[in-house]
């Protein structure tokens, strides 16, 4: 049998040339396979790019075919990596999706049916996921005790405070109690100096007259004191003090303690002595109807038919009044071109006086058939109206005896 030359693993060559170029080839990859583990990945990318960057140069078909089943080889070994990248996304997303799953079922909103959610047990999962459910458990535990910790401070806050305002609410109520015995009870042993009595806005010169008698006792509580005010069967019924300015009895009761309840008050610019024109008394809306809390039931026409009558004294006059307008108004200001009633005190003229009255009837809810003439006294009383931003409830009334 005639042995064949120029043959290299089975692969024939024409010329010794070409032989011998695949000899060279052949020993140059033996080398390399030599350096290299072609089972190693790492091995086949470096190899990969020490090729791509010509760092062996082949002389035949053999070497070219080495080149090419180590190209396939690298590219074998990326399509496995990208698949495994794939899987393990995959894998990471369905691992999302469950404890996405297992978090809405915790919080109670998930789409788990009832017995999904009987068949979640932490020994069935694995242990990063374990960890996460038992995080977010414990965040869920820490979250609801921090929300109870706040609704109990809240609520202790809240009873607290209103344990307060109605204990102070309650005691302010047994005071005017108190009050109004001494009032119908009359006329208390004076002190040496309580006859002529003086109060503020008066002239040294000016002979005040004598308190009345079912006054002086409260007087000598408190010299605020300026008056009474009280409407028939309602609770309207209360001193009317009066200061140096508007603010002081918002917040304070009759014996000067703070009170959100406050007091009813006669604006500071008001002369009992001297006399004017409008008398205006504020006082709270509150919503447990104390002070002026239900003075906007006069909106109603039939229960001003039922109330049309308001007494109001001074500390040296006793006082009945009509009611003549019951409207709607707010505190505007000083820029705003508008009628404010609580700038009418007195009028300069009878012409004023007239304009002031057509400024609040045009205002009235209703037409009440009273009517006032210069030279007759007005009272006016005011409260909050929150229907809108700084509104005020107003009514006025024409002094009748």
């Amino acid at each position: 049998m005639i042995k064949l030359q120029w043959t290299i693993e089975g692969r024939r060559f024409r010329t010794q040339e070409e032989y011998e170029a695949a000899l060279r080839d052949k020993q140059l990859i033996d080398s390399i396979t030599g350096d290299f583990d072609l089972e190693n990945p790492k091995d086949i990318e470096t190899l990969y790019v020490e090729l791509k960057k010509g760092g062996y140069e082949f002389e035949s078909i053999v070497g070219r075919q080495f080149d090419d089943n180590i190209y396939e080889l690298y590219k074998q070994l990326q399509e496995e990596k990208a698949q495994k990248a794939e899987k393990e996304r995959l894998q990471k997303e369905k691992r999302r999706l469950e404890i996405e799953k297992v978090k809405n079922a915790l919080k109670g909103r998930g789409s788990l049916s009832q017995a999904e959610k009987d068949r979640i047990r932490l020994e069935d999962m694995d242990k990063n996921m374990q960890q996460e459910i038992l995080l977010i458990m414990k965040k869920r535990e820490r979250k609801r005790k921090l929300m109870i910790a706040a609704c109990v401070l809240l609520c202790v806050v809240s009873f607290g405070y209103l344990g307060a305002y109605y204990q102070v609410s309650a005691k302010s109520a047994r005071e005017f109690e108190e009050l109004v015995a001494l009032k119908e009870a009359g006329a208390v042993a004076q002190s040496a100096n309580s006859k002529g009595v003086k109060i503020h806005f008066t002239d040294d010169d000016i002979e005040t007259p004598d308190v009345l008698p079912e006054y002086q006792a409260i007087l000598n509580k408190n010299q605020k004191l300026i008056g009474w005010v009280k409407i028939d069967d309602t609770i309207i019924d209360y001193p009317v003090m009066q200061t140096v300015n508007n603010e002081y009895y918002l917040d304070h009761n009759f014996n000067q303690e703070e009170d959100k309840n406050g007091c009813i008050f006669m604006d500071y610019q008001c002369d009992v002595i001297k006399g004017c024109d409008n008398i205006i008394l504020y006082g709270h809306h509150m919503k447990s109807g104390k002070m002026f809390g239900t003075l906007n039931k006069y909106s109603n026409q039939s229960y001003y038919e039922e109330h049309p009558v308001i007494q109001f004294d001074t500390i040296y006059e006793k006082g009945e009044y009509k009611i003549m307008y019951v409207f709607r108004s707010k505190v505007y200001s000083e820029e705003d071109v508008n009628f404010k009633y609580y700038q009418f005190i007195n009028a300069v003229s009878e012409k004023e006086f007239n304009s002031y009255l057509n400024e609040m009837a045009a205002l009235s809810l209703y037409d009440t058939g009273v009517t006032a003439a210069y030279g007759d006294k007005l009272l006016t009383l005011s409260t909050c109206d929150y229907q809108e931003n700084k509104g005020r409830f107003v009514v006025v009334a024409k002094k009748i005896k």
